[in-house]
């Protein structure tokens, strides 16, 4: 039972990903000898320096500290002492299994083999991404694309709109005449639209939003209904008949960079991971086969 919940705290603590970073560990001196621990936990410990052993493989400073980079930044508030034997603890169990795997021969394994390569394979190809990529997201380079896709546009109108979707024109009508009647908009939602994702909690609420955010038709209508009035015909889209309510329109500010940093690297990664994936699949001879493994003619060139 003891071993159990060591295991699941220890599985806990290093289970999170962050960018934490930790410095040297202190040398792992006797309890006994503190002038000798003091002194040499002022030195950072080598990487290399062996701290365990598990059927004689080694378990370093450096495999410890890689467990460390990963701990959640909650965890390095927990005092070190504490944190410290319980990954040291889960990296001998970890030991412990993978030399208990090798004297099983479980690579040996088909399916085995099969995902020992597949890791093999993704580890290689996300190197290989990440080298390529990283050095172009920079700080310089994410700024110069906020200057380009945000910094260098006009504030946009936006609308806060709720509405009402039913699958007739018929029906959109009657739920007009009931608010023209004083009937609440919100309640109305609740009961008629076919809209799960806003009907039931939010009373049709779609929130704010920009002309490009919505299907046209849609977009169209909202933006040119005048705020606390509601459109008096139907609205058709290919998503049913809509009864829409402007509840307020503004002007967005242009947001500031540190306000889409996170979105513009996003961005820019998925741009520029597509940019790799294009030149290596141009830069290798593509072959493709159909059901009965005969080559298939090359796609037509697209005309210019």
């Amino acid at each position: 039972m003891r071993t159990n919940r060591l295991l699941l705290a220890c599985t806990t603590l290093i289970g999170g990903l962050s960018l934490a970073t930790v410095g040297a560990l202190p040398a792992f001196a006797a309890p006994e000898k503190k002038a000798e621990a003091t002194e040499s936990a002022s030195k950072p410990a080598s990487p290399e320096t062996v701290i365990a052993t598990v059927d004689g493989q080694k378990i370093t400073v450096g495999d410890m500290q890689d467990a460390m980079s990963q701990l959640p930044p909650a965890v390095m508030s927990v005092p070190r002492e504490k944190i410290v034997p319980l990954v040291l603890g889960q990296l001998i169990s970890q030991k412990a299994i993978e030399v208990a795997a090798q004297k099983a021969k479980i690579e040996n394994d088909p399916e085995v083999k099969a995902a020992m390569k597949q890791a093999s394979e993704a580890a290689l190809m996300n190197a290989y991404i990440k080298q390529q990529v990283a050095p172009k997201i920079t700080e310089a380079s994410m700024k110069a694309y906020y200057d380009t896709h945000y910094g260098n546009k006009k504030p946009e109108e936006e609308v806060h709109a709720r509405h009402i979707l039913v699958d007739s024109e018929a029906r959109a009508k009657e739920l007009i005449a009931q608010l023209d009647k004083g009937a609440d908009f919100g309640k109305l939602a609740a009961d008629n639209s076919s809209d799960t994702a806003t009907a039931k909690n939010n009373g049709g609420d779609l929130g704010w939003f920009k002309r490009g955010d919505m299907i046209a038709e849609f977009s169209k209508a909202a933006f040119a209904t005048k705020p606390n009035t509601y459109t008096k015909t139907p609205i058709h889209t290919v998503y049913g008949w809509h009864v829409i309510q402007v509840l307020g329109t503004r002007t967005a500010p242009v947001p500031k960079y540190e306000e889409v940093q996170g979105q513009i690297r996003q961005e820019m990664l998925k741009e520029e991971i597509g940019k790799v994936v294009h030149a290596a699949e141009k830069s290798v001879k593509i072959v493709r086969y159909d059901e009965n493994g005969k080559p298939l003619p090359d796609a037509p060139a697209k005309a210019k």
